[in-house]
């Protein structure tokens, strides 16, 4: 019987390299042990390696990033460009501080743009003043996709298809405003101004600048959220003001009533958008984050607000349709709600993804800074968060917003990143749009005075977008997820690492076979 065991064998081979032949001990047979005679070959080494290396997280991790009234980005209208960059750096930098992997960025808060846009005007919320470009030139928009991606953080460019103008905002409109473009399908309602769904001018317009944005940028996703229809406003008397938009019911209508009606406009938008990027760009995802609450009653006990009866949102149709990638229903309740528990409502959303389409749930983490009866602590958003792990067919959840996880007091943003984020992960992987996983990549061992890297080129064409990074010491495993960009992985610092595994990973989280360094 052989007396060394083969973790022994294996030690002493990686001790002792191959730069000699000199002969170190014998085997039980008196064979002798020989250094530049592995005692194991590679590929039995590699296939025990393989069998242990661990699974990588795959979870989607992202933060809204609101531009309408400044609420997380820039922190005032007109700000010097130089700030504005500095306080996008920042915000960036925060998320892949906490581990965090996509960026909802609102560029289309109101009929206006965060983006260079030959369609409509600059936002004031950016410039301070319409329709001023900033000065000196930039565009927000691009720097955000280079800066968030140079961190291997994904950026879903955020749209409001039908809003015109807030009343954060001056009343003055610039010339090229949708207002001033077709004022007969524009509406005042309330303190608002509102592109009508029945419009096929206003709703073709919205999917115009859509996908000029599509067509322009690297975005990895277009996000639409829940403003539909607007939210009813009421009048003096309590009474709830009808949205104005007679004219084209009674051209357009036919045989529907006025709710069916209103919910085949936006059913059109919805369809028209997934459609279009579709053609154009199939790996841009297309994401919906809808009101939480389908309807009252859905599931059994679930009370509140009716979207589908008030702001005409069908988004029961949409998932079931699979006119999404991905969907993530604003679950904006604490997990002991009465009304509306998150994860009863999760699970029945659950239920509806029939077309197993991405699931990732919206968090209102922004009640950390309000007060009263609506504030949370940080173990709520903490809870639910681990609830939707639980759940195996939702794999993210979408934080709201940014301001709520920056430093500060409350402490909102270090306790995800201890509790739930502690560790780096990959987008989950999007296997319905006909994208193939990338092939394996080069991986060599090289040497720079006492210091030691391993340099990666990709193979093939597909874009890599990150690498998924294993490394071995000790018979303990590190994971490190980095941007597609990077070339090297540093090995200086870890003299003792015996094994090295990189896959590459494409913009739809598809991962390549493994290529594996024995580090000798």
């Amino acid at each position: 019987m052989n007396r060394y065991p083969l973790s022994f064998l294996l030690f002493a081979l990686l001790l002792a390299g191959c730069a000699s032949s000199e002969i170190v001990g014998t085997m039980a047979d008196d064979t002798p042990i020989v250094e530049n005679e592995p005692l194991v070959p590679d590929d039995i080494l590699t296939a025990d390696i393989l069998r242990n290396l661990p699974d990588v997280n795959r979870e989607f991790r992202a933060v809204w990033i609101a531009t309408v009234d400044n609420i997380d980005w820039p922190s005032e209208p007109g700000l010097p460009v130089h700030r504005q960059k500095a306080e996008m750096l920042e915000l960036l930098d925060r998320a892949s501080m906490m581990n965090l992997n996509a960026v909802i960025f609102q560029i289309r808060p109101t009929a206006d743009a965060m983006f260079a846009s030959e369609l409509e005007p600059w936002s004031y919320y950016l410039t301070g003043e319409n329709p001023l470009a900033p000065d000196p030139f930039y565009d927000p928009l691009e720097f955000a996709i280079e800066e968030a991606h140079r961190r291997g953080i994904e950026l879903h460019a955020w749209f409001n298809p039908y809003r015109a103008y807030h009343p954060t905002a001056p009343d003055s409109l610039a010339y090229n405003h949708v207002k001033n473009l077709f004022p007969e399908a524009v509406h005042r309602y309330g303190e608002q101004l509102w592109m009508d769904p029945g419009s096929k001018v206003a709703t073709e317009h919205s999917i115009s600048v859509i996908m000029d944005v599509v067509e322009r940028y690297d975005i990895d996703g277009v996000h639409l959220d829940d403003y539909f229809y607007p939210y009813s406003v009421n009048d003096a008397e309590g009474n709830r003001v009808e949205f104005p938009d007679s004219a084209f019911f009674v051209k357009q209508a036919g045989h529907l009533d006025l709710g069916d009606w209103r919910r085949k406009n936006v059913d059109d938008l919805v369809e028209g958008l997934y459609l279009n990027i579709k053609e154009r760009k199939p790996w841009v995802l297309f994401g919906i984050s809808p009101f939480g609450i389908w309807r009252p009653g859905y599931p059994e006990g679930v009370t509140g607000f009716d979207a589908y009866a008030n702001l005409y949102a069908d988004a029961r149709k949409w998932l079931a349709r699979g006119w999404v990638d991905y969907f993530t229903p604003q679950l904006y309740w604490a997990m002991e709600s009465t009304g509306q528990p998150y994860g009863a409502l999760l699970d029945w959303w659950v239920e509806q993804n029939t077309r197993n389409r991405h699931l990732w749930p919206g968090n209102f983490t922004s009640r950390i800074i309000l007060e009263g009866n609506s504030h949370w602590e940080p173990d709520e958003v903490i809870s639910q968060v681990r609830y939707t792990r639980l759940v195996p067919e939702a794999t993210g959840n979408v934080h709201f917003s940014m301001r709520a996880i920056m430093p500060a007091d409350h402490g909102m943003g270090r306790s995800l990143t201890e509790n739930v984020y502690s560790k780096p992960a990959i987008r989950p992987r999007t296997t319905w749009l006909g994208m193939d996983s990338p092939q394996a990549p080069e991986m060599e061992l090289q040497h720079l005075g006492s210091n030691r890297y391993a340099s990666l080129k990709p193979r093939g064409e597909a874009e890599v977008r990150n690498w998924i990074i294993n490394v071995q010491s000790d018979g303990e495993w590190e994971t490190r997820i980095l941007p597609g960009w990077n070339r090297v992985i540093p090995l200086q610092k870890e003299n003792d690492a015996t094994a090295l595994v990189v896959r590459a990973v494409n913009r739809l989280g598809l991962e390549s076979e493994p290529t594996v360094l024995i580090l000798r």
